[in-house]
């Protein structure tokens, strides 16, 4: 198996590659456009100007519902965690992402469609070496009803354990265990998708949002199992939790290597852990 090493230098796109789509919350078309960069992820909101910027970092991060959103001084971007799995697991480390509105595509709900734009593209070094975080010592968040831990890597990179429990119903105790880098994202991450329940998205749609989506934009679970929508493999929920969290992670701006453990983790917790990483690096983590 091929793993990110932390001998690598920073890598970007190799050439400009674009994916349009619609977002899920506003039905706005979105033309994306991933441009090459030497420093770090940005995005750009083109409709507002060249100088509405968002860097990908836990400091952008604003508190949103099922999802992943940033703003820096009015301009904000959302729905951000499937481009930024995408971009972390095929180790694109500096992207300047260039948009016309602000919700991200919704494509299928899964992130496939941003790994084949990548992988067109292509991947080209940079100069700088690569800074990983490397964990030493386990950092913990969450409770007995939902946690998220990481302690030290199992290899050169993230790997994950996740254990997704809605209890009784068609979607149930799903487990999923992987160590993540190009070739296992591409396998066995990159096309699971969003999911929700009937009851959750005949909220939505009574609350004005999503109305343009249908059964076939994400999984949604009826009493009985996913909607006129078969399921790409049985876990696929708890495949796309691992998916998010790969793109929550990435927030904290550098790869991370250590070994994930998560029950019923989301984006809150996700984001709380890459803020503890962070926050106690000195303590808990050292470069490699």
């Amino acid at each position: 198996m091929t793993s990110l090493t932390s001998s690598r230098r920073q890598q970007t796109v190799r050439r400009p590659v674009v994916v349009s789509g619609c977002g899920y919350w506003s039905g706005r078309e979105n033309r994306v456009e991933l441009r090459p960069a030497d420093a770090g992820v940005v995005f750009v909101r083109g409709d507002i100007g060249p100088g509405a910027r968002v860097p990908a970092r836990l400091a952008s991060r604003v508190d949103a519902v099922a999802r992943t959103n940033l703003e820096v001084d009015g301009a904000r971007v959302e729905m951000v965690e499937h481009l930024l799995s995408a971009l972390a697991a095929l180790g694109v480390d500096c992207c300047t992402v260039w948009l016309t509105a602000e919700e991200m595509p919704r494509l299928d709900g899964s992130a496939r469609a941003f790994v084949d734009a990548i992988d067109a593209a292509g991947v080209v070094g940079l100069g700088a070496p690569v800074d990983p975080i490397v964990v030493q010592d386990r950092v913990r968040v969450g409770d007995g009803e939902a946690w998220i831990e990481i302690l030290p890597p199992r290899f050169a990179g993230l790997s994950v354990d996740y254990v997704l429990d809605y209890g009784a119903g068609p979607i149930g105790r799903q487990e999923f265990s992987i160590e993540v880098d190009p070739d296992s994202y591409r396998r066995e991450l990159a096309d699971a998708r969003t999911f929700i329940t009937l009851e959750e998205a005949d909220r939505l749609r009574g609350s004005g949002l999503g109305l343009d989506v249908s059964t076939q934009d994400l999984v949604v679970f009826g009493p009985d199992g996913p909607v006129d929508n078969p399921l790409r493999w049985p876990d696929e929920c708890v495949r796309h939790k691992v998916l998010d969290l790969v793109g929550d992670l990435a927030l904290v701006g550098r790869p991370v290597h250590g070994h994930v453990r998560a029950y019923r983790s989301g984006h809150r917790l996700n984001a709380e852990l890459a803020g503890r990483l962070v926050a106690v690096e000195r303590n808990v983590c050292v470069p490699a």
